[in-house]
């Protein structure tokens, strides 16, 4: 499991700042969720071997009343949800009653904190830190998060009880495949979860899961291993009796790292909501095979139903790789349909891709719609090959590939999709310049070339 690290502060201490450069060196994915967090966001970074997940938290000014209150709140179950808290202060400004009432809320909430004396730029990091030990939160690491200075250090020292091998498990193709149930509040997922696992031929029992509650159950079927995580946890269908299931976004994006396929799970009667475009959009941009199903489908009229399909093309236009399934997991309509579409995701996932049919593609996209002219040059694609898989990453060859458009890397991307059947899978491109075998070189010139221009030089000197 990856570790969980939150940000806490008074307002503008610079807990923003250390988030975007945290989750930068990973191309910094960000997951907002209107009215449901408040001023919380999510991201997964990597600086140095350990990867981790960020929450940002909004700033604490000391009172809690009215706004402040739901702050505090959300700084309170960001501290219950993370492994270590990093608590920041402000250098330059000294330390205040804010800052105080701050510190109470971590010696009394976290488990493991830092002190990070930020905007020390500049300073004598004794001087910035000194009058900061009176917090009671260790020993005042003095940095700043607009520089970098001492970035690093502070994340090494708080990673340092955890392993790279910790975070991420090594499973061969031909061992369990994992499988994360996502969603948000009372769609259906645990449901979903005990209508595949309560098949027939099934082989079931449970695995301590993790300490925020996160279940994963392996079973099998048709001699094929599965590891299913549902982030709402599994119950007995006799124990099955909350009506809205307690909803953490940690363990949404903990099941998200750990799976091979996600298996996103919709309300039909509520539609698409801005917290399933946010998981979504999170799904995507971990490179997740993914399956996405439209629960509670029984019931709808034919004009609810065409509403819901023309909702999910209009705010899910980036999912046009996934499979879409509508079902009923309360009566079981097409639950078996889940697990085959499940398996066509994950082999689309890790096909091995010929590098001789990349580039015969390639030649053929590029003769039927050319790329542009950029500066009067035409940019020239020469050959590709599979540079990754889960997802699958295909390395494309020619000059110029900097400028190559937006909507032609898409045009691509489809092309391949298309080509090789790659249903369920995200897909990613990655371009390599070639050199320009005459950059830095001058033109030779023969002996009489160059009598004739030190001749003309003496003219125009003259």
């Amino acid at each position: 499991m990856l570790p969980v690290i939150a940000l806490i502060g008074r307002p503008n201490v610079g807990k923003s700042t250390l988030f975007n450069r945290l989750t930068r060196s990973r191309d910094a994915l960000v997951a907002d969720y209107p009215g449901l967090t408040r001023d919380r966001q999510y991201g997964f970074g990597k600086m140095g071997a350990i990867p981790y997940l960020v929450i940002d938290t909004g700033g604490v000014a000391g009172g809690e009343v009215g706004i402040e209150e739901a702050m505090v709140e959300q700084t309170v179950r960001a501290l219950q949800e993370a492994d270590a808290a990093i608590i920041m202060v402000d250098g330059r400004s000294g330390l205040t009653a804010a800052d105080e009432h701050v510190a109470m809320l971590a010696r009394k909430h976290a488990g493991k904190t830092w002190l990070a004396v930020n905007k020390a730029e500049g300073l004598d990091s004794a001087i910035a830190s000194s009058e900061f030990h009176g917090l009671g939160l260790g020993e005042p690491i003095a940095m700043s998060a607009a520089h970098g200075d001492r970035v690093s250090a502070l994340i090494d020292d708080v990673l340092s009880d955890f392993h790279a091998g910790d975070t991420q498990e090594e499973v061969d193709d031909d061992e369990e495949l994992r499988i994360a149930v996502v969603g948000r509040p009372n769609v259906g997922k645990s449901t979903l979860a005990n209508r595949l696992l309560g098949e027939e031929r099934l082989v079931v029992f449970d695995q301590p899961g993790t300490t925020r509650d996160s279940v994963a159950v392996p079973f099998e079927r048709n001699d094929r291993r599965y590891l299913l995580i549902d982030t709402a946890g599994i119950r007995r269908k006799s124990r099955v009796h909350e009506a809205i299931e307690k909803f953490s976004i940690i363990k949404a994006l903990q099941a998200i790292e750990q799976a091979q396929v996600v298996v996103a799970v919709l309300d039909a009667q509520e539609g698409v909501t801005e917290q399933d475009v946010s998981l979504l959009g999170l799904v995507l941009e971990r490179g997740r095979a993914l399956v996405v199903v439209i629960n509670k489908w029984d019931g709808l009229s034919a004009y609810e139903r065409k509403r819901i399909r023309d909702e999910l093309d209009r705010r899910l236009p980036f999912l046009g790789f996934a499979e879409r399934m509508t079902i009923s997991a309360l009566h079981g309509t097409a639950v078996g349909d889940v697990l085959p579409a499940v398996e066509r995701a994950f082999r689309a996932a890790t096909r091995d891709l010929s590098t001789t049919e990349l580039t015969r593609e390639l030649e053929s996209a590029v003769m039927e719609h050319p790329p542009p002219m950029v500066r009067g040059r035409r940019i020239r694609l020469r050959y590709a090959h599979q540079g990754g898989r889960n997802p699958p990453v295909i390395v494309i060859h020619g000059n110029q590939t900097a400028r190559l458009p937006e909507a032609y890397r898409r045009y691509l991307i489809n092309r391949f999709r298309k080509a090789f059947k790659l249903k369920g899978t995200p897909v990613r491109l990655s371009f390599k310049t070639s050199d320009n075998p005459f950059k830095g070189r001058r033109n030779k010139l023969t002996p009489r070339q160059e009598r004739s221009r030190k001749r003309l030089m003496r003219r125009v000197k003259k």
